[in-house]
This record gives structure tokens, C-alpha cells and sequence, in this order.
């Protein structure tokens, strides 16, 4: 399932998905990707400058991750243009949330702008069942 939130004219949607090859149950390490497409819908050129995460597990760890944009780019976003890239977080237990926010700048008037990532879920296969 997708999560989508859209922010100032920009929108975030989100896909994720359990990697079984990368996971190990018996050792509680669970590994998951998900699939983050920024479009820009204003009539602006935004540039993303930094991600805010924060990183929930069922056990209620918690955890925040910060730092210059994503996967290690800034991308510029003109108006109209969407960004997608993959990522990826692992968790002690089979269930897991993620939520955030990127900065991005207005590249004309130099304005920051928050942009929510919606909340989403990292759930194992089976855990419905």
C-alpha cells in the first residue's frame, strides 16, 4: 500500500517492502525498503536539503535519523518534476513506523519549506495472518 501526504504543493508518497534476503527472524533482524517519490507540484524550483526521520519499532525503541539530503543528493525539483529513490531500514522486531519531514528551499526567493513525509508502515508478510 502507498501512504501520500501533500505539503506546500509538494507531495510525498511512500511504498515499502520486506526484504526476506536481507533479513534474519531467528537473530530478530528485520529489513525492509521503501520507495520515496517527491513531486513538485508548485510553480516554484525547489531544491531538498535534508531529511528528519523518525524511526519507531512495536518494542517502542526509538530512533532519529537526520542529515543533508537523500541518498546523498540534493536533488533540484522544477516545477512539475518528481524524484524517486530507494532506501532502506531494519528493526529488531517484524513491525515498524516511519515518519519525517525534508527541508527544501525555494531556489528564487531562498524561503525553507517543511515538507511532511506521511507515516508509514513496515510490517512482515505473515504478520497479518
Amino acid at each position: 500500500m502507498t501512504q501520500a501526504r501533500l505539503t506546500k504543493d509538494v507531495n510525498v508518497s511512500v511504498r515499502t517492502q520486506y526484504d526476506p534476503e536481507q533479513s534474519d527472524p531467528r537473530r530478530h533482524f528485520y529489513f525492509f525498503r521503501y520507495f520515496i517519490t517527491i513531486e513538485n507540484k508548485s510553480n516554484r524550483v525547489l531544491q531538498l536539503l535534508y531529511r528528519h526521520w523518525q524511526i519507531t519499532d512495536s518494542s517502542g525503541e526509538f530512533r532519529e535519523v537526520e542529515g543533508s539530503g537523500v541518498i546523498g543528493q540534493q536533488p533540484v525539483l522544477h516545477p512539475g518534476d518528481h524524484f524517486t529513490y530507494e532506501s532502506g531500514c531494519n528493526f529488531t522486531t517484524d513491525l515498524g513506523l516511519m515518519e519525517g519531514s525534508y527541508l527544501m528551499q525555494d531556489l528564487e526567493t531562498h524561503e525553507n519549506l517543511m515538507v511532511d513525509i506521511p507515516e508509514f508502515r513496515m510490517e512482515v508478510p505473515w504478520k497479518g495472518n
